[in-house]
């Protein structure tokens, strides 16, 4: 399912500047999924399910900025949907999500404490921001964090900057330098892990930083 990959990753910290296919664990439900890496842009082809968990913790406050293309060039997943992303995520119980592998199926992580964005588009006609809560089949959702607009979808073949944001109480999703969502929250969520997520589509990923506040 995964093919050779690699990512120049920008950091506050002494981690080492290339990432290897070793500092990810990814979770997928079809077996004919392929993630690749040419030239530090990961390409994401799945027809279900699939999420990148980066393997390193990240402690509040924290900034994570990607650039992602939704592929649009006539492949049978080339669907322009579902740009998607955990952040600060842990298990229920505190605990790391890395502690057990998940199947990669979107209700298999109903069960974390976590924030999370899905851009949407094609078939999937809502963009949303979410703040779990650890209970699974609840995904709390508040109407404002409930896009419907043409201009909250995806572009097909167009590169969009993501920024997540922790900032204790403040968290936010900016999309090419303007706010996309906001929220404050009183009990936030400080430190977990964060993952790239999709579902029956074509992604590419670049430019990835993860930048202590």
């Amino acid at each position: 399912m995964v093919g050779r990959m690699a990512m120049l990753i920008a950091l506050t910290t002494s981690a080492p500047a290339a990432a290897r296919l070793s500092d990810w664990r990814i979770e997928g439900e079809s077996p004919d999924a392929h993630v690749t890496e040419r030239d530090g842009v990961i390409d994401i082809d799945t027809p279900k399910g699939l999420t990148l968990w980066w393997r390193r913790p990240v402690v509040g406050p924290v900034t994570i900025r990607f650039e992602a293309m939704a592929v649009a060039a006539g492949g049978a997943n080339d669907r322009v949907s579902d740009l998607n992303a955990f952040w600060m995520a842990t298990n229920r119980d505190g605990g790391s999500v890395l502690a057990h592998r998940r199947s990669g199926a979107f209700a298999a992580y109903d069960d974390l404490k976590t924030y999370y964005v899905g851009i949407g588009g094609n078939g999937n006609t809502t963009t949303r921001l979410r703040r779990y809560v650890g209970e699974p089949g609840n995904r709390p959702l508040l109407p404002e964090h409930d896009l419907a607009t043409p201009a909250a979808m995806l572009r097909p073949d167009v590169w969009t900057r993501i920024a997540l944001i922790a900032d204790g109480g403040r968290i936010a999703v900016m999309r090419d330098g303007r706010p996309l969502f906001a929220l404050a929250d009183p009990r936030p969520y400080t430190r977990g892990h964060w993952a790239l997520r999709t579902t029956w589509s074509h992604l590419r990923i670049r430019r990835v930083t993860v930048t202590r506040r």
